[in-house]
C-alpha cells in the first residue's frame, strides 16, 4: 500500500509505464547516434539541456512526443475565509397554534432490548 501511494506521489500514471520501452529505444539510438549515456540523455530530455536538444534536433520531435513523463501537471487552489462582522440574531421558530404533533413514540419490543444490551450506562 506504502508503495502505491510513493508511486501516486510522483503522479506516474499506467500510460508512462507502458512508454518505458520508447524511452529505452530512443536512449539507444542517443548512444549510438551522439555517444551519450543514460545521465546525458536523461539531462537532454528531462533536465537543464532539453530547451537546447529540442531546438537542435527538430527533427526527433515526433519521437520526443511518445516519450513518458512528458505530461505537465499544474494544479491551484483557493482558500477563501469570509469573516461576517455583523451578528445575527437567531429567532426561535413559531409554532402556529393548534399545530398537531405528527409523530408517536413505541417501545422497543426486541429481546436483547428487553434483557438490558441495548440501555445506556447507569451509575451505580
Amino acid at each position: 500500500m506504502s508503495g502505491l501511494i510513493l508511486i501516486q506521489s510522483f503522479d506516474i500514471a499506467f500510460s508512462d509505464i507502458a512508454k518505458l520501452d520508447e524511452l529505452l529505444e530512443h536512449a539507444q539510438f542517443h548512444a549510438e547516434k551522439y555517444g551519450d549515456n543514460m545521465l546525458v540523455f536523461l539531462s537532454k530530455h528531462y533536465g537543464e539541456k532539453k530547451d537546447q536538444h529540442n531546438k537542435e534536433h527538430q527533427e526527433e520531435e515526433r519521437d520526443h512526443e511518445k516519450l513518458p513523463f512528458q505530461q505537465q501537471c499544474n494544479s491551484a487552489s483557493v482558500v477563501a475565509i469570509v469573516l461576517n462582522a455583523s451578528l445575527s440574531v437567531l429567532i426561535p421558530p413559531q409554532i402556529p397554534e393548534g399545530w398537531a404533533a405528527n409523530f408517536y413514540y413505541q417501545a422497543p419490543s426486541s429481546s436483547l432490548h428487553a434483557q438490558g444490551l441495548f440501555q445506556p450506562p447507569q451509575t451505580s
